[in-house]
Order: C-alpha cells, then sequence, then structure tokens
C-alpha cells in the first residue's frame, strides 16, 4: 500500500526504458550507473510490476479501489502508516502525538523535514514544506459534500463538526466557518477533537482518505486530480499511458532514511502496467519484463507448488512467496431491490445453493485460504475467532425452502436478474460461470452474467445500479472492523445521496448498527472485538451478501529482488526495497 522509491538513471536510459511497454525486444541489463549503500543495499533500477485493472481515482477522497490505492499508497503520505512486515499502526508524517484523559482530543506533531513534490502546481515547480494548515485542508476536504470525496464515512459522526459542515457544503458553498474538532495551533501541530472515544481511530488516520495533499494542486488540477497526484511520499508522479501503463519516478527529497542511514527510496522508478490477462503478465514475467507478479494463473497454481516443493523446474529460479491475506471475495446483493434482494428470504436461498468448496478446489485450484463458510471477516486475526460466526454452506434443501418462502417455488415466476462482474483475467468469468450453473442446478433459477470495465462497474455499485454483484474487500487497516466498516448504516449517507460508498448493498440494521458502535466505543481490542463478532453475527443473518472465499496472496518475485516482506494486507512499502544487482530495460 504505502511507499516507493529510486535513484538517479541516465537521462536517455531512464527516458526510453519509462515510456516502453512489455515487449519482445526489452531484455534485462545490469545498470553500469548502480551504487552500492551501507548495509550492502544497491540504488538503482526500475521496479515493474502490474495491476490486472487499471485505476479509476488517485485523488484521496475519491480512493474507493485497491487498484487505485497501490499507486496512490507511492505517491501520497499520511500522518500514520502501517509496518509493511507486522501491519501495526506506525508514525509517518505525524512525528508523534498525544491524547488527552477523555480518549477524544489527539495532538499531533508534525515533522519539520517534508517537502511536497516538485510539481507545476508552485511557484516556479518548487515544492514547498508540508504544513499543518495542509492537513486541516485535506481533512476538511473530507468533510466535504463535493463530487470528489467518496470518504466522508471516514469522519462522519466521529469529527467533531464533521456533519454539521457536511450539510453546509450540500448547496456547493463553502461555510464562512471551519470544521469545528480541527484545530491548527501552530504551522507544526494538528488537533482533532472527537465527539468520542474510538478504538480505531489512528487505523483510520493510516488510510488512503487519509493521505496529505498540497492545496495548490487542487487548485490547479481540480476533478484532474484523478492521475495529478501531488504528495510528500518516495515517489511522485511521471508519465500516464492511460490503460497501458503509469510511472512513477524518484523523489530525489525524500525526507525518510533507512536504518543504516540510506537516504531513500533505492529504486529509480517504479513502473505500473496493466495486463489484463494473467497468462500474458505471467509471460512477461518470465521473460524478465515484470519483477514481481501478484495472483497466479489458475492452471499453473498446481505447477508452482509442487515444484517449489521438489525444488526443481523453471518457476524455482523465482522467489515464491504465499499469505492468508485480509481479503474476503463474495457477492453483493442490491438489499433496496424490494422486487427482489430486497427479500432476505431470496437472498437466503441463494447463499445456501452456492457450494464453496466446489469453487474454490476446482475452479480456483486451490488459490485461496478456506471457502466462504463463515463471515464477512477472514480468518486472519489471531484475537478474532471467526468459526464463531454463523455462515451458509450447501444445502438445496434450505436453498428450495427459502426460495419457495420468497414467492418462487421451483423458481417459478423468478424474474430476469443480472449477475456482474469485472473479469480481472479469466478468474472472475470462471467463478461466475460456476455460480450460474449452480443456481440453475439447485434453484432452477437463470442468471445472466455481465461482464463490465471496472470502472464502469464502481460507477452501478454506487449508484444502486445492479441486481447481483461480485465483489471483494482489500481490507485497508488491519482490523474487522474494516470489513464490517462497509455495511455501516448509523449514518444514512449511503442512503441519503445518490451514490454510495462503501455501503454498496445499501443494507440498514438498527442492531448492526447499535453493535457496530458500541464497538468503536470500546478501551481495548478485546472488548472491542465482542461487539464486532455480534454484529456480525446479525449481518450474517441478514444475508446482504454470500460470501465465497477468503483468499491466499501467491506472489512470485525475480531472485534479486530484495527488502520487500509479504503480509496479509498487501500493503507495499517500495521506499525500502533494492535490486541485488540494480537493473533496468533497454530496448533494442
Amino acid at each position: 500500500m504505502k511507499t516507493t522509491f529510486k535513484l538517479i538513471f541516465s537521462a536517455l536510459l531512464f527516458a526510453g526504458a519509462c515510456t516502453s511497454g512489455p515487449q519482445e525486444s526489452q531484455n534485462e541489463t545490469e545498470n553500469t550507473n548502480m551504487r552500492e549503500g551501507a548495509g550492502g543495499r544497491y540504488y538503482g533500477g526500475i521496479f515493474r510490476t502490474n495491476e490486472p485493472e487499471y485505476i479509476k481515482n488517485l485523488f484521496p477522497p475519491s480512493i474507493t479501489d485497491v487498484y487505485s490505492y497501490r499507486v496512490a499508497s507511492q505517491v501520497y503520505e499520511g500522518l500514520f502508516k502501517f509496518n509493511d512486515q507486522d501491519l501495526t499502526v506506525t508514525a509517518s508524517l505525524a512525528e508523534s502525538y498525544t491524547l488527552d484523559s477523555t480518549g477524544t482530543v489527539y495532538t499531533i506533531k508534525l515533522r519539520d523535514n517534508v517537502f511536497f513534490h516538485d510539481d507545476p502546481c508552485f511557484p516556479n515547480g518548487k515544492g514547498r514544506k508540508l504544513s499543518a494548515d495542509d492537513v486541516a485542508f485535506c481533512f476538511t476536504q473530507l468533510c466535504s459534500n463535493t463530487a470528489i470525496n467518496q470518504n466522508f464515512s471516514v469522519f462522519s459522526g466521529l469529527l467533531k463538526g464533521a456533519d454539521a459542515y457536511y450539510k453546509a457544503t450540500t448547496t456547493n458553498k463553502l461555510p464562512a466557518y471551519g470544521v469545528e474538532g480541527i484545530e491548527v495551533p501552530d504551522p507544526l501541530t494538528i488537533r482533532l477533537t472527537l465527539t468520542k472515544p474510538n478504538s480505531v481511530f489512528l487505523v483510520n488516520l493510516a488510510r488512503p482518505a487519509c493521505y496529505i495533499y498540497p492545496p495548490e494542486a487542487l487548485e490547479k488540477y481540480g476533478a484532474e486530480m484523478r492521475i495529478k497526484a501531488v504528495g510528500t511520499n518516495a515517489f511522485k508522479m511521471g508519465s500516464v499511458e492511460e490503460n497501458i501503463s503509469i510511472v512513477l519516478p524518484r523523489n530525489p527529497n525524500y525526507w525518510r532514511k533507512d536504518h543504516y542511514g540510506n537516504d531513500l527510496p533505492f529504486l529509480d522508478a517504479i513502473n505500473v502496467q496493466f495486463i489484463n490477462s494473467k497468462k500474458a503478465e505471467l509471460y512477461e514475467f518470465k521473460k524478465g519484463n515484470l519483477d514481481m507478479i501478484y495472483r497466479l494463473p489458475t492452471e499453473h497454481i498446481i505447477e508452482i507448488m509442487e515444484q517449489n516443493l521438489s525444488g526443481s523446474g523453471e518457476f524455482t529460479r523465482y522467489q515464491l512467496q504465499r499469505e492468508p491475506e485480509m481479503v474476503t471475495q463474495f457477492l453483493t446483493f442490491n438489499t433496496t431491490n424490494k422486487k427482489v434482494f430486497g427479500n432476505p428470504d431470496l437472498r437466503k436461498a441463494f447463499s445456501y445453493a452456492i457450494d464453496r468448496d466446489k469453487i474454490l478446489t476446482f475452479v480456483l485450484n486451490n488459490e485461496g485460504f478456506a471457502p466462504g463458510n463463515h463471515g464477512i471477516t477472514p480468518p486472519v486475526f489471531t484475537d478474532y475467532n471467526t468459526t464463531e460466526i454463523p455462515g451458509y454452506r450447501l444445502n438445496v434443501d434450505s436453498a428450495r425452502y427459502y426460495l419457495a418462502k420468497a414467492g418462487y417455488p421451483n423458481g417459478k415466476g423468478f424474474p430476469k436478474v443480472e449477475f456482474m462482474l469485472n473479469a480481472e483475467g479469466d478468474r472472475n468469468t470462471n467463478v461466475a460461470v460456476e455460480i450460474q450453473k449452480q443456481l440453475s442446478d439447485h434453484l432452477n433459477i437463470d442468471v445472466e452474467v455481465g461482464t463490465y470495465p471496472f470502472a464502469q462497474l464502481l460507477e452501478k455499485a454506487y449508484q444502486g445500479n445492479f441486481d447481483l454483484m461480485r465483489s471483494a474487500w482489500y481490507a485497508d487497516y488491519p482490523s474487522p472492523e474494516n470489513f464490517l466498516w462497509i455495511f455501516y448504516s448509523g449514518n444514512n449517507d449511503g442512503h441519503t445521496r445518490t451514490q454510495a460508498y462503501p455501503n454498496i448493498a445499501r443494507y440498514s440494521s438498527v442492531t448492526f448498527n447499535k453493535l457496530y458502535e458500541q464497538a468503536l466505543k470500546a478501551r481495548s481490542i478485546k472488548e472491542a472485538n465482542t461487539f464486532f463478532k455480534e454484529a456480525e453475527k446479525v449481518l450474517m443473518k441478514d444475508a446482504p451478501v454470500i460470501i465465497l472465499w477468503y483468499d491466499e496472496g501467491f506472489r512470485l518475485l525475480q531472485s534479486y529482488v530484495k527488502n520487500f516482506p509479504n503480509n496479509p494486507m498487501q500493503y507495499r512499502d517500495l521506499s525500502k526495497v533494492y535490486f541485488q544487482q540494480a537493473r533496468t530495460l533497454r530496448t533494442e
């Protein structure tokens, strides 16, 4: 998720390498400009990676998908971030903080050596020093009712005065006052006052919605900040070829050093490509045109695993990393569709009709951690026992019982329903076809499968323009709360606005909301998890989603990629990654 880095390159070599996509004529070569730093680290090289879907929006208040998150986190930073090994919350732009005795007033001291990226939005294109006013500006934007803010829920009902400010901006006019809970005592101090204690507030401040950007950038670029990102992190925005690649060159003015005293980052640049075929992605990786592949083609999973165990075969040349992930794959019902999935009995019929074990074993070749037999929270939190959450398993008798109870005995009279998804290679499509078959076999109903570009699918989700949709939640912070947050409707934000995020199911339950709120007020993780667990039981009883499986992340790295730990959240700190022998691309 976070960070990036790189070093100096020969200008011609750098420009040619950065603008080139993966081609047959591209080869690896050692970079003669590499230099060694302290601790056996090396400077130089372009880290080449791939995302199967193009980014939707890199502007922090608009980030709602994992692909945008993973790119934006290399450019922006927040007050806090996650440790890329154990996912604990650590200080980033914040140097320190204090919390008052009421548990509601956070006084945060900023670092005095952080500068924004050089960019035309500044006088003479020179990035200026970060100040507390910048933080106040960004957080105020998160409390504004604007078309480019999709993340008000981060502060709604929590930050003092946030709801009042949001209401005052509904006419697109800025009020004469600011958000009551945001104060700037001095240029390097920000004070945030909450309406009540919150057990995950610092975690919230590490989320992408709370990344910090300069007001000058928003003034100059407006909605174009979708791709005109200006931050403080180890990499800055370079060339953008829509749907093809994004290049993030090294930020030479980055403030961090590693524990050996090396200036970060080590890499010259990151080149993010957008190849939507997993077979093509693996091909480019084996040719040496990519340095990492995340998620493997389903048909190669067994081959790669067997070679890894036996120690022989072509895939033993690479580093294989695997980790149970904070990712849940599921289907979302539009619960406001009263004619169909507004009926909980129909949702339960669908839930009982799915054979999750078959999907995981035969469709995915076991590319997953476990079938989704419990709740929305994946089984990766040691202090949260997900086996206590009753979910759904294949039970054809129960499925047909609830289908008849919903008014469609043996599927008779069932209306036309579209099952929407994005392809993401072949995996989603293969799963969708299997689900379509199982619903036909077990319920005698037909659903139409519709495949859409990811950005279009998101728009339909936010607008409630769907019946049934393939979904996934990638945690952007390590807590069960993050998975339950997407169903909270206590602030009614998702029901009063045209677009709803993150509660695209538009699920609403007074009981769920109360338990969720009690968890947030808890003073310990143990106490909070007790309430979260009860809330999740209510959620699963209402069945606004069908849990399919909990993911396991497989990554292949080229052998020369170093200092790049895997973690259950795919939180990526590329600022510390280096190549054992720095490499770049050359074209012949």
